[in-house]
């Protein structure tokens, strides 16, 4: 397989995949008003809905962990994302510890708007109740997160310091390079997956309900308003 045929192959996997997420994710709307608005509840089918959008993270990560494989430098270019969406990219992809700032504004979000119930005495079970140990729990994740996050740019920084090398070496230094850059992003990808499963993993079904819808709307708004953008300018030429 080409190198350009890998870089269109995870195109075309992740136009796909952004339709399944989309549909997962109106189930998992659904399944979140109904644990909602029900006497009883159903935390069941929320564990159910909520594994499902997981299995397709973890299914864009096997994707994305062959593609690299097989094309790091065109996967570093992302042809797929508009420009404002590469603007904020880390390492060809989201930053992690993005997860931790959506975690506590949500949360900060939903405590005001419910504020009331909560002095009352009520517990909402959602975002905006999240306990002093879960609070405790995100805050040392994500102090292990910007560690491993740091150690990671630290070394693509040492990787691009030596461009230089990728133009005056030789074919096999040239090969050695690109795996090494291989092996950052791989890194990077896989702190990725292990911080969404860790943010999950802390949470309740109802909570964790929440955090991927609110996480998914998040990453939709960022390539609505860069796809229009790119629209705007391609307009203005």
């Amino acid at each position: 397989m080409s190198r350009e045929t890998a870089i269109e192959s995870f195109k075309k996997f992740q136009h796909t995949w952004v339709e399944q997420l989309q549909h997962h994710l109106n189930h998992l709307r659904s399944v979140q008003n109904h644990h909602r608005n029900s006497a009883t509840g159903d935390e069941e089918r929320l564990r159910e809905a909520v594994e499902r959008v997981m299995e397709l993270c973890r299914e864009y990560h096997r994707a994305k962990l062959a593609t690299t494989e097989k094309d790091v430098v065109g996967l570093m270019a992302a042809p797929w994302s508009s420009a404002l969406e590469r603007s904020l990219h880390w390492v060809g992809d989201w930053r992690p510890t993005t997860l931790f700032h959506l975690v506590y504004t949500e949360s900060s979000i939903l405590f005001e708007s419910r504020i009331v119930d909560i002095l009352r005495g009520f517990r909402t079970g959602d975002l905006s109740d999240l306990s002093p140990s879960q609070f405790r729990t995100v805050s040392e994740l994500q102090c292990e997160t910007v560690k491993e996050e740091n150690a990671i740019t630290e070394d693509l920084s040492e990787w691009q310091d030596d461009a230089s090398e990728l133009v005056m070496g030789t074919v096999s230094n040239l090969d050695q390079r690109i795996r090494r850059l291989a092996e950052i992003v791989h890194r990077a990808d896989d702190l990725r997956l292990r911080t969404i499963t860790g943010v999950v993993e802390l949470l309740s079904p109802l909570q964790q309900a929440e955090f991927l819808i609110a996480a998914a709307e998040l990453r939709r708004g960022v390539s609505g308003w860069g796809s229009s953008h790119d629209r705007r300018r391609s307009a203005n030429v």
